[in-house]
């Protein structure tokens, strides 16, 4: 199982984005089973809002939903909470409250790979991809 970060999806949707070409042609060699979290949806749909068009982010916000690409992991509350700790211990470092949902549902799902543009995510333990 790999996790997907909102770079690599807002990438793979905006054509315009440096990143798109790679992150696309990944996507669509790969043969492993994805997972997100609602935080990263929620994350790249507003960037895709606010950065590219609204076709886009509703097109992207149909097949994330409808869970064509990857499965779609909705945050319990427990994790809502352990990421809020772990936010706090990590703020100063730059990771992002979204970057600790990632984290610990990487963790619980025992996920060792991320397709993902943020620094961040190497520093989870994780094979950061492409």
């Amino acid at each position: 199982m790999i996790f997907v970060d909102t770079g690599a999806w807002f990438a793979s949707f905006s054509a315009a984005d440096a990143h798109h070409d790679r992150v696309d042609a990944w996507l669509a060699a790969n043969a492993q089973q994805l997972v997100t979290t609602d935080y990263c949806v929620d994350e790249t749909l507003t960037l895709l809002l606010k950065r590219d068009r609204v076709d886009t982010a509703i097109r992207a916000a149909r097949i994330l939903f409808d869970e064509r690409l990857a499965t779609l992991h909705y945050l319990t509350r427990s994790q809502i909470q352990r990421a809020a700790v772990l936010f706090q211990q990590r703020a100063a470092d730059g990771w992002s409250f979204t970057d600790c949902t990632s984290k610990i549902v990487i963790d619980d799902l025992r996920i060792t790979s991320a397709l993902a543009l943020d620094e961040h995510f190497a520093q989870f333990g994780v094979a950061v991809l492409p």
